[in-house]
């Protein structure tokens, strides 16, 4: 069906998930339980799940490459395990801006979980809640926070897209905090818009069928994102070119709770995060979907980490598929890691029970790494339990 494109998809490297070469049927798993790693989702889900959706989903920008990148950097970190330490009694709590989780492994902040499952973000927290895992929320759910909280039972952190007004953004941030939320994040990694190219090939060349859900161009239309109703977004967008450090300190000003920005990867700006008050850092490309850096974000986590210091915690998603990823991050500074296409796989296939069983399967393995590498705690994994030799850091 996908004619030439298949050659296109070979050549650039990227995984199955858009590849011609699926699994036969008897090698894709029908339940949860069936899976032992993350990566068996992947197909389950992309037989479900709408082509056009699928194809948004998966896809970064340009030639992908910062894609690629945020799953190869961790093949080039290599654990440095302890041994005969006591293992009995492992611990992966941690606790952020004052809330214990049961892990570090949080759900990062995706758009429009109705694209996946009916029941879209309600799906996702009710498996958060199950698992003590922190949930983002992103500006684009397809499900109001208010939902989504009672659905968790607590509030999420919010993942914030700011409209191009600031009363517009003020409006969002007031009902957020109204709905309890303490921690936003900023994305600033894409302001100006994306090239998602790899989208726009691999999406069905017809899209009539679209036009049921979507107004014009999919995935577009802020009308679609309930976050929105409610606030006179005629003319605006929620992407922001004008955004700089004076906006951020607007926000500070205005907002209470922790807030953090989405989206750094560099020393400078690391430091003019610390100079500008902000609580923490989220090390983020945007799943390879922002800007064609060609740098994941396991190579961009060190810089950030010795310039901050431990003034502010330092977080990070992209490229994160199983448990021995997560220790590595933790090794090199981060204090929770984020997963987002992962969950969204065990969302698209079995809704709840899928992103129930990628968390139980993410955190044991991180456990497994834990008490194989002798650190008993999160606090425990450092920077001497990785080797980075290809690197200069």
């Amino acid at each position: 069906m996908l004619g030439g494109v298949t050659a296109f998809l070979e050549q650039s490297g990227l995984s199955q998930s858009i590849a011609s070469k699926a699994p036969a049927a008897s090698d894709v798993i029908s339940s949860p339980a069936e899976a032992l790693n993350v990566f068996d989702f992947e197909e389950a889900a992309h037989r479900k799940v709408r082509d056009s959706h699928w194809a948004f989903m998966v896809s970064g920008v340009d030639d992908d490459a910062t894609l690629r990148a945020n799953r190869e950097g961790y093949q080039h970190v290599q654990l440095r395990p302890r041994r005969l330490r006591d293992a009995t009694q492992v611990d992966m709590r941690v606790e952020l801006f004052g809330t214990v989780y049961n892990s570090p492994i949080f759900l990062c902040p995706t758009s429009a979980h109705k694209a996946f499952w009916p029941s879209g973000e309600e799906a996702v927290a009710r498996a958060a809640k199950a698992h003590g895992t922190l949930q983002f929320l992103s500006s684009g759910a397809s499900t109001g926070v208010e939902d989504v909280n009672k659905a968790l039972g607590r509030p999420v952190w919010y993942q914030l897209y700011a409209p191009s007004t600031w009363e517009a953004c003020e409006q969002l941030l007031r009902r957020v905090e109204t709905a309890g939320c303490t921690v936003i994040a900023l994305t600033v990694d894409n302001t100006t818009g994306r090239n998602s190219e790899t989208y726009l090939r691999t999406r069905p060349k017809d899209l009539k069928p679209c036009a049921a859900c979507h107004v014009g161009e999919p995935f577009t239309d802020i009308h679609e994102s309930p976050m929105y109703d409610g606030i006179d977004m005629k003319g605006l967008t929620n992407l922001n070119p004008a955004m700089d450090w004076a906006f951020a300190d607007r926000i500070r000003k205005f907002w209470k709770g922790k807030f953090l920005i989405k989206g750094i990867d560099t020393r400078e700006d690391a430091r003019l995060s610390i100079e500008h008050g902000l609580d923490g850092i989220l090390v983020s490309n945007h799943g390879g979907r922002a800007t064609e850096t060609s740098r994941g974000t396991i190579e961009a986590l060190p810089e950030v980490v010795a310039e901050v210091g431990n003034r502010i915690p330092v977080f990070i998603d992209g490229g994160i598929r199983r448990g021995t990823d997560a220790f590595k991050a933790l090794a090199l500074g981060a204090k929770a890691v984020g997963i987002g296409r992962p969950y969204l796989w065990g969302l698209g296939a079995f809704g709840q029970a899928g992103v129930d069983r990628v968390i139980e399967i993410l955190q044991g393995e991180l456990k497994l790494a834990m008490g194989n590498c002798g650190t008993r705690t999160v606090a425990d994994i450092n920077r001497a339990y990785v080797a980075t030799p290809n690197w200069k850091i």
